[in-house]
């Protein structure tokens, strides 16, 4: 990774001023719903910060819906085709990606409806989550938050990528799916996400990230 300037910072600092930027945010395609990206490995923890950044834009008099990739992924046939435990199929083949298009994406784009779907399958169960559509009205805020999601083309008006360092994520990531180590190696080698995202912040540390301003 090319060297930046990263700044000390504690989370609840973190979050106030990254709602501060969110709440400034004019889309550049004319949507009037910001849509902004928490990426980051699931050690990384993005749903905590997202579910902060809610609770903070609400504070500001901004309607905000968080939605997680996870319920998302694609069913079980599909996503375990090659087995449990292939990195490549989690990388290339578990987000639904046709799924986030249809369902959030698309509703709030400039001439969409604004009638989101906030998830579309259990994880665990791999059974419909039957939730209900979500009206967000203009200004509305969504916050999507989970794994690789960079590269898809999606219209993010702000991305935020949480790094861990490769040793800290393999650290950081239970036994059980260290599996997935390699599909997070091969998305900083192919996708760059520590230079693509509009933020970068590094938690290693998980007392004390840094960011790039």
């Amino acid at each position: 990774m090319a060297a930046v300037q990263l700044n000390p910072i504690s989370w609840p600092a973190l979050t106030e001023a990254l709602a501060d930027r969110i709440t400034d945010l004019t889309p550049a395609d004319g949507s009037p719903w910001p849509r902004v990206a928490v990426d980051g490995a699931p050690a990384a923890r993005t749903g905590e910060l997202t579910e902060a950044l809610a609770a903070a834009l609400r504070t500001r008099g901004r309607p905000a819906l968080r939605v997680s990739t996870t319920g998302f992924w694609r069913a079980a046939s599909l996503r375990l085709e090659h087995g449990r435990h292939d990195p490549d199929s989690y990388y290339d083949l578990w987000l639904d990606t046709g799924a986030l298009w249809r369902e959030v994406l698309g509703p709030l784009s400039p001439d969409g409806t604004g009638r989101v779907l906030p998830s579309l399958r259990d994880p665990a169960t791999d059974r419909a989550t039957r939730a209900p559509y979500t009206e967000l009205p203009p200004g509305a805020v969504l916050l999507l938050d989970g794994s690789l999601l960079l590269g898809h083309g999606f219209p993010f008006d702000l991305a935020v990528h949480l790094r861990l360092s490769p040793a800290a994520l393999a650290r950081r990531t239970p036994e059980a799916d260290r599996w997935t180590l390699p599909a997070f190696a091969r998305y900083d080698n192919e996708l760059h996400p520590a230079q693509t995202a509009d933020i970068l912040v590094h938690a290693d540390d998980p007392r004390r990230p840094a960011w790039t301003t």
